[in-house]
């Protein structure tokens, strides 16, 4: 009896995943509904990919692997490089509206670390939104999907070191047990582990510590990205300034209007992400301030040119084609995740990651702008490719797709981490674990991850935020997005973190929650 595909997470690289799965059956767990939940969609840069005549997709792999600082896999640079502009293509003809020329060529833009014009965007900051519409509307057309609306994964099931599908649970409660032939996680990142992100808050490691719990290699958590210029307008979570903004000549000044990233790098506001945020980071430790003036670059044009950003400084009350927008940098992006290939396998059979919270070793220690969307194409693509391929590797354990489980425990499932406890966690994860790092703090994050996993169990958010406060912590090298104030320089030889979960160092729960005091 063949199965259906589980996938879960209903982002770009999940309903990519989805669609290019056809005509296999496969049920899509969403987590939010259709549409909602997603970093994808808020993702404004673009879809990076070799599209014009004077790039290639070894030019793009070249500069995927110079903004890496030495973590990159070459094969995964090059699976992207030379995939990307088929995926645009083919979304094209799906639908999505990419910008155009008078002649209907490509109009690309030019981000940071980019030696060529090669993000295909959609009105200017609207890649992300535009995108996941178009394949909404494809995914609910399809006769071979099944989409679970609000449907969380709890657990995965362990057939004999097999994943074997997953638990689920409803709004209400209601539990399924989905077996399938494969499952694939597409569940984004962990930027919701951060106090301040530009992602949505319920992205936190979800998926590193599901497949860790089935043994799968965690690679390199410690490489967060902080994105250089969000809004700094205390706003949960934080607006984006797209990259894009300078790619067109908008500057970063002080309070006094004077240019700050000359003397940090070459290539100014264009130097790589982690670079532009330490500086934009040091300029607000120090009061100077920071601020992404857009007004002679972009001016009156930018309700039209970049709608997104403009409607978030028009709700911060911040006009930005008369004044300087307020920056800060803010946790954007996981490097790190569930170690796969460049077909999306984990170390486990029967389980695939793609996308955000999958580690190919595609972003190095620091993530190449606009590559986000393009892996998520791509990665979607390869994978469906690999499962449709494949030879059948389960025996018949479950006697169907979906079935109602009884409202008891499930097995493996872990405890919910309570709202204020995550705040705490989420206020130290940015404050420690942030855009410089040191021992010191670090020691602090883990300690407070003990004493709330003590109290309240191995929680996902919890789970997550070890494997990544620890990496931090041994990693005593500053490489990429991972800066360390006590260890400035980089090492000599670039080496990835693989840490499965039995290599955690864990509180011993029943030895010490009778000490904890009550709350």
């Amino acid at each position: 009896m063949t199965r259906p595909t589980l996938i879960i997470g209903a982002g770009i690289a999940g309903l990519w995943a989805a669609l290019k799965l056809a005509p296999r059956k496969v049920v899509l767990l969403t987590g939010a509904p259709l549409g909602q939940g997603a970093a994808s969609g808020w993702a404004q840069g673009g879809v990076s990919a070799a599209l014009s005549p004077d790039d290639s997709p070894a030019l793009h792999a070249r500069d995927t692997i110079a903004a890496g600082a030495g973590l990159v896999d070459e094969g995964a640079a090059l699976a992207l490089a030379e995939g990307a502009a088929a995926e645009v293509e083919a979304l094209a003809a799906l639908g999505a509206a990419f910008e155009r020329t008078s002649d209907n060529g490509w109009s690309l833009s030019k981000e940071a670390a980019h030696s060529a014009r090669r993000v295909a965007r959609v009105k200017g900051d609207g890649a992300g939104a535009a995108i996941m519409a178009t394949l909404i509307e494809a995914v609910r057309a399809a006769p071979h999907i099944e989409v679970m609306n609000g449907w969380k994964a709890v657990t995965l099931l362990d057939l004999d070191g097999i994943c074997a599908g997953a638990i689920a649970v409803d709004p209400t409660g209601q539990r399924k047990t989905i077996a399938a032939d494969d499952t694939i996680l597409a569940m984004g990142g962990a930027g919701g582990l951060f106090a301040l992100t530009t992602t949505p808050s319920g992205m936190q490691g979800q998926a590193m510590a599901m497949a860790a719990r089935l043994g799968a290699v965690i690679q390199d958590p410690e490489f967060v990205q902080f994105h250089p210029t969000a809004l700094n307008a205390d706003l949960d979570p934080a607006p984006l300034c797209t990259e894009a903004l300078r790619g067109e000549g908008a500057i970063l000044i002080d309070k006094q209007g004077k240019r700050f990233m000359k003397s940090v790098h070459e290539l100014a506001e264009l130097a790589p992400r982690d670079i532009v945020a330490r500086a934009v980071h040091r300029q607000n430790l120090s009061g100077q301030g920071a601020y992404l003036d857009c007004r002679e670059a972009i001016g009156a044009s930018f309700p039209e040119r970049f709608p997104a950003v403009f409607a978030a400084c028009q709700h911060a009350g911040i006009d930005p084609r008369i004044e300087p927008i307020p920056v800060a940098p803010t946790a954007h992006y996981h490097m790190g995740g569930v170690k796969t290939d460049i077909d999306g396998k984990t170390s486990v059979r029967g389980l695939y990651a793609i996308g955000e919270c999958a580690s190919t070793g595609l972003h190095g220690a620091n993530r190449l702008a606009s590559n986000s969307l393009a892996e998520g194409l791509v990665a979607a693509a390869r994978c469906a490719n690999a499962i449709q391929t494949q030879l059948p590797h389960r025996a018949d354990t479950f006697a169907g797709s979906v079935s109602t489980t009884p409202d008891a425990a499930i097995p493996g499932e872990v405890s919910e981490l309570p709202p204020h406890a995550l705040q705490r966690l989420r206020q130290a994860m940015s404050r420690y674990c942030g855009v410089e790092r040191q021992a010191a703090g670090l020691e602090t994050l883990l300690s407070l991850i003990d004493e709330l996993q003590t109290r309240y169990g191995d929680a996902d958010p919890l789970l997550a935020a070890r494997f990544i406060a620890q990496a931090a912590l041994e990693r005593m090298e500053s490489r990429g997005g991972h800066f360390r104030s006590d260890y400035p320089l980089a090492a000599a030889q670039p080496d990835h973190t693989l840490i499965r979960l039995d290599a955690l160092h864990t509180p011993d729960i029943a030895a010490t929650a009778q000490s904890l005091p009550a709350e």
